[in-house]
């Protein structure tokens, strides 16, 4: 009697991880909000402190590890007070715009980690027009857990780049 409970508990235990398995595989999609920091470099440096974010992102697995992703967000760079010359200074407005992302996403044959490459368009509030994105990254995601490091570049008259950190939740 020992033995054949023990043979159905089991069974019983290798269906529930293959079950548990074969969903995972078939989640194809997730989204989840995250957060965001953003590190001026080059000229952006000079004139505005580090940025926050907040946004919504999504994913589309495709095949062998390669899917789509795409995200909205909202990003703040504080402006700074910079010195002219003695005596006189002056005062930079923040830099607040709307990205929108899309791109493609690897994932490498090391587990949890990827590189993805985005691109899109940065709304500047205020009426500054519209920059173009270019966005490598490389990430980690542990179950519904995604950090990400990325370079972030927007073009227009010139490139405001800064390096960013991102942290977010996939449902």
């Amino acid at each position: 009697m020992k033995k054949i409970l023990s043979t159905i508990t089991g069974m019983l235990l290798i269906l529930c991880v293959t079950s548990s398995i074969s969903k995972a595989q078939l989640k194809r999609f997730s989204i989840g909000p995250f957060v965001e920091a953003g590190f001026p470099v080059g000229d952006l440096k000079e004139t505005h402190n580090t940025g926050y974010g907040i946004g919504l992102g999504a994913d589309i697995k495709l095949i062998g590890g390669l899917g789509v992703t795409g995200s909205v967000s909202y990003m703040r760079f504080g402006g700074k007070s910079v010195e002219m010359s003695p005596g006189v200074s002056a005062k930079y407005d923040a830099l607040s715009a709307v990205p929108v992302r899309v791109g493609l996403k690897y994932k490498l044959p090391i587990p949890l980690l990827y590189v993805k490459v985005e691109g899109g368009a940065a709304n500047l509030t205020g009426g500054d027009g519209t920059a173009a994105i270019f966005a490598p990254g490389i990430g980690i995601r542990v179950l519904g857990f995604d950090l990400e490091g990325k370079y972030e570049a927007w073009f227009k008259d010139g490139t405001m780049g800064f390096f960013g950190l991102k942290a977010g939740w996939n449902f």
